[in-house]
């Protein structure tokens, strides 16, 4: 469970790295970081995906992934039906909570 949180540590870590120099040096480093955003959430979701079916009741995780579902579906409800412009602002600040979530879980159980 310890290299699961060195390597959320890795993928968090990252992206800010590259957005902080991106903005003392070049605009590119910064898209860099931005777009390496994707692989911290793909990683939060594959391992959150397998910690939760090897410990199938843990509430924290079972609230993580429903958080998950709640993204997804928001985001293709307001993509093709509803169209609101105030569910877009919803929507870009539900990541960085599910990324805390996560790391909150990961350091958890890494220190038990």
């Amino acid at each position: 469970m310890k290299a699961i949180n060195y390597l959320n540590y890795f993928f968090v870590g990252m992206p800010i790295l590259l957005i902080l120099i991106g903005l003392i040096s070049s605009a590119e480093i910064a898209c860099c970081g931005l777009l390496s955003t994707i692989l911290t959430g793909l990683f939060q979701l594959i391992f959150g995906i397998k910690m939760l079916i090897d410990e199938p009741q843990d509430k924290n995780l079972q609230n993580y992934i429903n958080g998950v579902i709640f993204f997804f579906l928001l985001l293709f409800v307001n993509a093709l039906i509803l169209s609101w412009e105030f569910v877009y602002l919803i929507l870009v600040t539900i990541p960085p909570i599910l990324a805390i979530y996560f790391s909150y879980i990961t350091f958890k159980k890494a220190h038990q």
